[in-house]
């Protein structure tokens, strides 16, 4: 990136490797250089929780904010219903209107961790698509709205282009969800004087739509900034684990798991993840990411608690910490630890502690456990687990017990009451 931008927005995003393209680089700069730019991302409510996948975006809000601007979280409870194709290979389970309201509750207060809401000029502001969306008369939008779209033009665009390569198929349904997302930006512009719309790489052709309808109907000057779609060093999707996703909510996944997550960062990855997750300084996370050895160990964990104070407390990220070194460095148990509570019925006959292994989370399947305990991998209280047939009783969860798949991976059990 050669681009030397004056505003301090612009500056943030390419210095922390935030931007990957921009639609117009000095006519966004000169915007941000010369007033309140207000700035949306969208977000489709198919979960109850955002995941770290989800991160990236976030902080750039935050970031935004945190230069003089105005975002907007823009909740798709109306583009949901219809559900984004961008480079998936199947069409989304379609949601019920209750499941997507309860899923936007739990959005909200992920949002609320990061950003500032409010009546203020750069205070953040909390949007439903469906506000616009669901009174839509369709013949109305046909006419007024889906003039504009050239279907060659959609056609040619990756995220449609790369299903239909693969010969599969892409419903109208999915198909207008393009024209749809390119609407929210008119409205916002419309409504509240939206300028900038920001999204994942993948977003490029659905961002570049809004621009073009918005200018057309509207004449305003608007744009379109995107980030990189992030993968570790080793080539995973950023925000898979092998315990699945590494949800934001603290109901779906515990600040403990959470910090564990960012203390496992590949040494490759830590540089990269303190300027993306966290607000250190840019010299001090160049300095902890040229860390080698086992000094590179501290930056991890300055990395995991900086990420699990922002999006959990401060209080969280010490008491993960503390957790974290009881387990690994004084062979505790740690109270912070994901925990399963058996009541004494389930234990009249004993439970297997291959089963105990699946409650746990440890592993997906009685399966897969067996063969973690055959090759070794499962410890019971830091011993090695030999037996999968072995029965826990309530006799032997006098004391919490806890039960580890591999070096990094624990839990506890105890008797519930």
């Amino acid at each position: 990136m050669t681009y030397h931008p004056k505003s301090d927005f612009l500056r943030v995003m390419i210095e922390r490797g935030f931007l990957a393209d921009c639609t117009d680089y000095q006519g966004l700069d000169e915007a941000l250089s010369t007033g309140v730019v207000t700035t949306y991302i969208g977000y489709d409510a198919t979960a109850a929780s955002l995941h770290v996948g989800h991160l990236l975006n976030i902080m750039m809000l935050r970031w935004l904010q945190k230069t003089g601007h105005r975002p907007i979280t823009l909740m798709g409870g109306g583009t949901t219903k219809v559900g984004d194709p961008s480079f998936r290979s199947d069409e989304r389970p379609l949601l019920t209107p209750e499941q997507i309201d309860a899923n936007i509750a739990g959005l909200k207060d992920v949002f609320a961790k990061y950003l500032d809401y409010g009546e203020g000029p750069t205070d953040a502001l909390m949007l439903n698509n469906a506000e616009w969306l669901d009174g839509l008369n369709y013949l109305d939008f046909l006419r007024d709205i889906g003039r504009h779209f050239s279907v060659n033009r959609m056609l040619s665009f990756d995220s449609v282009k790369s299903r239909l390569d693969r010969e599969q198929s892409l419903s109208f349904l999915e198909f207008n969800y393009m024209i749809l997302q390119a609407y929210d930006f008119l409205e916002l512009n419309r409504r509240y004087g939206c300028r900038l719309q920001m999204g994942g790489s993948d977003q490029w052709g659905n961002i570049v739509n809004g621009i073009d309808l918005t200018r057309r109907i509207l004449e305003s000057e608007v744009y379109g900034l995107t980030s990189p779609l992030l993968t570790t060093s080793d080539g995973r999707k950023m925000g898979k684990s092998q315990g699945g996703a590494i949800w934001l909510n603290g109901d779906m996944l515990s600040p403990y798991e959470f910090w564990q997550f960012w203390r496992n960062t590949t040494d490759a990855d830590v540089g990269r993840f303190l300027k993306l997750y966290t607000e250190l300084p840019v010299e001090e996370c160049e300095r902890l990411g040229a860390l080698a050895g086992s000094e590179i160990n501290d930056a991890k964990i300055v990395l995991a608690n900086e990420v699990t104070a922002l999006a959990h407390g401060r209080a969280a990220a010490e008491a993960a910490e503390a957790t974290a070194r009881e387990v690994f460095e004084k062979g505790g148990t740690g109270e912070d630890l994901p925990t399963v509570a058996l009541g004494a019925g389930e234990l009249a006959e004993g439970i297997s502690v291959a089963q105990l292994l699946t409650r746990t989370g440890l592993a997906k399947s009685g399966k897969e456990a067996k063969r973690l305990i055959a090759e070794g991998g499962a410890r019971l209280n830091d011993a090695p687990l030999t037996d999968a047939g072995l029965m826990v009783d309530a006799a032997m969860l006098a004391e919490p017990i806890k039960l580890s798949a591999g070096k990094k991976r624990h839990a506890l059990v105890r008797l519930d009451g």
